[in-house]
């Protein structure tokens, strides 16, 4: 060895010393990269333990304790309910004994059952003391037939009494919930809030006493899933979507009749479709279709842009997604778009590199969804891309996506009603021929034909002229063909 240097190291030439130092400097930066990565996990960790940390100072404040709904059970789920939920790992809520006279199966408990045998002894023990109603004169003496005589009625009164209680009890439903602090309690009386109101999984406000339903809370969502949700209802209809008659009616089958018409699938015992997906070039109407889609079904519109579900942190597009689903469920009936799928759907490969990953685990997500909301959550998902040809064949099977819709050019007949449509507002001269104009613009997409109007117009404005001619539209077609065959070169 000389100077510190391995014999093994000596021996070698040049460039394979090089060579191991690449490998060197590789491996560095592979691990300052998981020390980053690392470093930033123990910084989101920290966080959500000091947010954690936050809620738990105010729950402490707070005069309610907060609660999530586990299980509403109804008469006829008490009756056939299992031991389990009134057994050693459920707590019965402190007020259930004077509120409850009977158990889940219709036994009056033995607490009660104590108690009033009880009262039934006092009141046997303190006979002659009663009072004699019929004179109105209280007796010192009594003979012990009518002491038990009254003893018998007493006992039928409250018998009667119980029976009418239990009978009430269980006509009414009752309520399983879990606590912020870890306990499972059986409401038999749920308290505040309607129970028709109810559903598994929502966060309530109980008592931190009795465990009484105070108030149902709000639930919580990502600022950026709430952000997807279109606030403003879609105004377009199917009248204004030209050339796409055949498509209209595969979306109305899969997507409308579903919602509006849900009886149809049940009578034939059929389930409806899930999803769509809609592919086709760029500008061909796949937006425009699933607006008009949320404005006939009144819907809740949701728009997801599949690139903003692909985030720079570990699991937050998955989170996304999963949180997306959520809002769609609790404002059904709602129908989720996810434009440019492609972004998050391509096909898995192997792939060292976490961005790549991330983006698996999101669409992985995303199949999930798409398996787990039953039929019946009035959710549909409508999706949109432009290359069918790099999606995932799980992404892809029925089951999840169900119809595949194409959305192809414009034909000749197409072109001249979407340039009707386009210009229907506008002062239009009536010896305008739509169906030369469409035999103009071949290969023309129906964007381009919206843009071929405003070029029109545009030209009217610069001739100062109130009416839109037939030459102004063959001005816009040049206007529009130039733009589509020009380069664009850009300078620094």
């Amino acid at each position: 060895m000389e100077r510190g240097i391995p014999e093994e190291i000596l021996r070698e030439s040049t460039d394979a010393i090089a060579q191991r130092a690449r490998l060197i400097e590789n491996e560095v930066r592979e691990l300052r990269r998981e020390e980053e990565r690392l470093r930033r996990e123990i910084q989101s960790l920290n966080e959500r333990v000091k947010e954690n940390e936050e809620k738990i100072k105010l729950n402490a404040q707070l005069p309610f304790l907060v609660a999530h709904v586990v299980e509403v059970l109804t008469p006829a789920a008490l009756k056939r309910a299992p031991p389990s939920l009134t057994g050693p790992g459920t707590q019965s809520a402190p007020h259930a004994e004077t509120a409850l006279a009977t158990q889940p199966n219709g036994s009056v408990s033995e607490t009660q059952g104590e108690a009033r045998n009880q009262r039934l002894g006092s009141g046997a023990r303190g006979g002659s003391d009663l009072i004699n109603r019929s004179s109105g004169i209280t007796s010192e003496t009594q003979t012990p037939g009518a002491a038990d005589h009254e003893d018998d009625l007493d006992d039928a009164e409250e018998d009667e009494g119980a029976a009418q209680e239990s009978d009430a009890n269980q006509q009414s439903p009752a309520v399983v919930v879990k606590t912020s602090t870890r306990q499972t309690v059986f409401l038999p009386i749920p308290g505040l809030v309607d129970v028709s109101e109810l559903r598994p999984g929502d966060l309530v406000g109980v008592n931190k006493d009795s465990y009484l339903i105070l108030e149902k809370l709000p639930e919580e969502y990502d600022a950026r899933v709430k952000a997807f949700e279109v606030d403003e209802r879609p105004t377009e209809d199917f009248a204004d979507i030209g050339g796409l008659d055949k498509q209209i009616e595969e979306v109305i089958e899969a997507v409308v009749l579903p919602m509006t018409h849900k009886h149809l699938f049940e009578r034939v015992g059929i389930k409806p479709p899930k999803g769509v997906l809609m592919y086709g070039p760029p500008g061909t109407g796949k937006t425009l279709l699933a607006r008009a889609c949320a404005a006939q079904t009144k819907a809740t519109f949701l728009k997801l842009a599949g690139t903003s579900l692909v985030q720079m942190f570990i699991g937050d597009g998955a989170r996304l997604v999963r949180d997306a689903f959520a809002l769609a469920k609790k404002k059904a009936p709602s129908i989720i778009f996810i434009d440019e799928l492609d972004a998050i759907g391509t096909k898995r490969f192997d792939s060292d590199r976490s961005g790549d990953r991330e983006t698996q685990r999101t669409m992985l997500e995303l199949l999930n969804q798409l398996d787990g909301f039953d039929q019946n959550d009035d959710v549909r998902v409508l999706a949109a891309t432009n290359r069918p040809d790099i999606l995932d064949a799980a992404l892809m099977r029925s089951g999840r996506l169900d119809r595949k819709i194409e959305f192809p050019h414009p034909d000749e007949a197409a072109r001249a009603r979407i340039l009707r449509i386009h210009s229907r507002k506008m002062n239009v001269h009536p010896d305008v021929s739509y169906e030369e104009l469409a035999r103009s613009t071949d290969d023309f997409n129906a964007a381009m034909l919206k843009a071929v109007c405003v070029e029109a117009g545009m030209a009217a404005l610069r001739a100062d002229r109130k009416v839109v001619i037939h030459e102004d539209f063959i001005d816009g077609i040049a206007a529009v063909q130039a733009k589509k065959k020009m380069s664009l070169n850009y300078y620094a």
